[in-house]
């Protein structure tokens, strides 16, 4: 079992900046990948971001269309933590952003979600 605990969301101008953070607990050795997903009001969840976890994959990532250089998703193996750096915000980011893991060897999209954090930027 793995626990994700978002952290970092808030209230923003556009054109601001913020970093979320998902600390990852319980057994963290058996995530494969890490992604962060966002789901806006009366819209479905949609991936924007995803990074494979073992160092030994590499950092490979892979982004949607509508936040490719403006957000980057990044790692600390260390920590067990996955960070989303966005910047340029828009008012369509707003949303609640979740963190997502998944475990090795599954067939599912991703396993373990955490509770969601809200992010809200204001024009």
């Amino acid at each position: 079992q793995v626990q994700l605990v978002e952290s970092g969301g808030g209230l923003v101008q556009t054109g601001g900046s913020l970093r979320l953070s998902c600390a990852a607990s319980g057994s963290p050795f058996s995530i494969n990948a890490m992604a962060w997903y966002r789901q806006a009001p009366g819209a479905q969840r949609e991936l924007v971001a995803a990074i494979p976890w073992a160092i030994t994959r590499g950092g490979r990532t892979n982004y949607a269309d509508s936040v490719k250089g403006r957000f980057t998703i990044s790692r600390d193996n260390v920590k067990n933590t996955v960070y989303l750096q966005m910047t340029s915000l828009k008012a369509e980011d707003t949303a609640v952003y979740y963190c997502a893991a998944r475990a090795s060897g599954s067939s599912s999209a991703y396993d373990y979600w955490g509770q969601g954090t809200q992010v809200t930027v204001s024009s």
